[in-house]
């Protein structure tokens, strides 16, 4: 798990010390994001696990705002790179 965490945060960082920016954390949450959609098609009663799927789709939702108010260019290239249809 670790390793993959890395992976993608080294494919969005903007140098090699960032770990917190919002491409980043998108890239994350999108990762969970689609982990817990397989888990939900398989576990059609865990409620609590689609609550905390709209959880994080919601705050990914948020840093995507935040990414395309502040760099519209670093936006476009996230949700090209993600496949997300913003």
């Amino acid at each position: 798990m670790q390793e993959l965490k890395s992976k993608i945060a080294k494919n969005f960082q903007n140098n090699s010390n960032d770990n917190g920016s919002a491409s980043v954390q998108i890239a994350l949450l999108t990762s969970r994001i689609q982990g817990l959609i397989e888990h939900s098609n398989e576990h059609k009663h865990d409620y609590s696990g689609k609550r905390g799927l709209i959880s994080l789709v919601e705050k990914r939702r948020k840093l995507l705002s935040y990414l395309r108010r502040k760099d519209n260019a670093k936006y476009q290239e996230v949700i090209t790179s993600l496949g997300l249809r913003r």
